[in-house]
């Protein structure tokens, strides 16, 4: 089978554990794009964050964001699919993250709107580090008052919300209260997030959408993640595949599946079958 559209998750994925992609892997995937293989990013991340991750790539296919919310052509102004949880439904999970006493983070393809100051610090940290050399449009909200203000302004462009993490127990009332609001699509991306989109969105329905852009069949598309926000993009693929280190119910989904992160897992696959393993 020729495979014409690769859709690959950023975090445990294409990056190793020091938040790096390895020259291989870059050169590898393009190497593929040059024999005209769409080379897509797929991620719960913001838009603007993806769009960096694909241009080191060196890419120029479309970039699939926060879960697949948002769609985009990276060099032009064309949206592919846009789908924001609207006013209506942001101002309740106001209300819920309040009652739980939990701090918002809210995003638009292109800002994020933190409520907890210690994420500037973290922020900050993964820049001095190493573990990230991108900056992103960041915005503090510091009142209940200012997040209604946020939310209203941006009812048009917020796409995903997310709750962030340290101890699941604290959590586990608010996730089951997430459940049970119907307009919400409720995934996590590791062991530490709850991410919350528009009912319908994935990232198996963002390759879909690409797929009939396209024109493609479900048998001329790979797709390669790790964790749970992966498994409708696995399950829609002619060929699904986890990485070595993906969780076991991602493993249990995939059609193949490749080395680690930290074994270019990613650049392996590609090679094995789009490349026929001449690399």
């Amino acid at each position: 089978m020729a495979y014409k559209l690769v859709c690959i998750d950023i975090d445990g994925t294409l990056l190793t554990k020091k938040h790096t992609i390895t020259k291989r892997t870059k050169d590898i995937l393009m190497k593929a794009h040059e024999l005209g293989v769409h080379i897509v990013i797929s991620t719960g991340r913001m838009y603007t964050d993806a769009e960096y991750y694909s241009n080191l790539l060196g890419v120029q296919s479309p970039v699939i964001a926060s879960n697949g919310a948002f769609i985009k052509e990276k060099n032009n102004d064309i949206v592919i699919y846009k789908d924001v949880l609207g006013s209506e439904v942001s101002l309740e999970l106001l209300k819920i993250f309040r009652k739980h006493q939990i701090k918002p983070y809210f995003c638009t393809p292109h800002k994020f709107y933190y409520g907890n100051i210690m994420f500037k610090l973290f922020y900050l940290g993964s820049q001095i580090w190493g573990v990230r050399s991108n900056k992103l449009d960041l915005q503090y909200v510091f009142s209940w008052g200012q997040w209604q203000k946020v939310l209203h302004k941006e009812q048009d462009n917020i796409v995903k919300s997310e709750v962030i993490y340290r101890n699941p127990a604290l959590v586990s009332a608010l996730r089951n209260e997430l459940m049970n609001v119907p307009q919400l699509e409720i995934v996590d991306s590791s062991r530490y997030n709850i991410e919350i989109t528009r009912k319908g969105v994935s990232k198996g329905k963002a390759v879909a959408m690409l797929a009939e852009f396209y024109k493609l069949k479900r048998e001329e598309i790979i797709t390669i993640g790790d964790s749970a926000n992966d498994i409708s993009m696995i399950e829609f693929a002619g060929m699904g595949i986890a990485m070595g280190n993906a969780l076991d119910i991602v493993k249990a989904k995939a059609d193949y599946i490749t080395d680690s992160n930290d074994n270019e897992g990613v650049a392996n696959a590609i090679n094995k079958f789009v490349l026929n393993d001449r690399f």
